[in-house]
């Protein structure tokens, strides 16, 4: 996509002017998403609420591992738990992170497309 020379990048609210805190936030959200296990486990939670177990066994990981990356995705306010009896179910927090991973994957697909 081109841009005339005389216009400005628009932010996805209208505005032309962007704070440096602006690209912190979103650096460090994609900071989080740099990570093939918190992808998989986004990918996992976006198609239903899903406990612990659940995505241990589905992604073939530890539940130390799963927990740290979980807590990362909390952090990022990406996922959030809900308490279920004993249980902390986890689901999508905001369904634009489910928009931005379609949309890299797709570009990450036309950037470096399968051999023939």
């Amino acid at each position: 996509m081109t841009m005339p020379m005389n216009e400005e990048p628009r932010h996805a609210h209208g505005s032309a002017h962007l704070d440096i805190a602006d690209f912190e936030r979103l650096a460090s959200l994609f900071k989080a998403l740099a990570s093939p296990v918190r992808l998989a486990l986004l990918q996992e939670i976006a198609r239903g609420e899903r406990c612990v177990h659940e995505l241990t066994r589905e992604l073939q990981i530890s539940q130390p591992l799963a927990s740290q990356h979980l807590k990362t995705l909390r952090g990022e306010n990406l996922v959030k738990g809900v308490r279920s009896g004993r249980e902390m179910k986890y689901v999508i927090a905001d369904t634009h992170i489910t928009h931005i991973i379609a949309d890299a994957f797709e570009h990450s697909k036309e950037a470096h497309p399968e051999p023939d």
